[in-house]
């Protein structure tokens, strides 16, 4: 998988259109959950963007500190149903936490992950902090790096 990192205004139509289908793939009808996936902060974000073959295959978004949370933070983690077992969504965190490190100086990251990948974040150094909740109907706890 090839990765690279791109603002939102150096997005190609083309690539735009294939992460936005990717992320709907995914959070819409994969977990088959209504919600508002463009929301404004795109153009805010630095993308990290795993391609295969031409098809972009992962996906996250990261935010420099105080946007989202007072850290730096990713989101919209993401990686296509049929790649998963190439285990990418290994390689791309790594990529957005180095990406995070090269572009806003800092290693203090905090997310919010759905319950279920608990012990995959735990894997890329996050420690969970307070109690779970329900983001858009699906249960997530805040995670944090130190």
């Amino acid at each position: 998988m090839k990765i690279t990192v791109k603002t939102f205004d150096q997005f190609t139509i083309h690539e735009l259109h294939d992460v936005f289908q990717l992320r709907s793939e995914v959070f819409v009808v994969e977990q088959h959950c209504v919600y508002q996936d463009i929301d404004g902060k795109d153009p805010k974000a630095l993308h990290v963007i795993g391609t295969k073959d031409g098809k972009v295959v992962a996906y996250t978004r990261c935010f420099q500190p105080g946007f989202y949370f007072e850290q730096a933070s990713i989101g919209r983690v993401v990686v296509a149903k049929e790649t998963r077992k190439f285990k990418y969504g290994h390689d791309i965190m790594r990529a957005s936490k180095e990406t995070i490190k090269t572009h806003y100086n800092t290693t203090h990251i905090k997310i919010s992950a759905q319950t279920y990948l608990l012990k995959f974040y735990q894997s890329h150094g996050f420690q969970q902090i307070g109690e779970g909740y329900l983001e858009d109907g699906i249960p997530h706890i805040a995670m944090i790096t130190a």
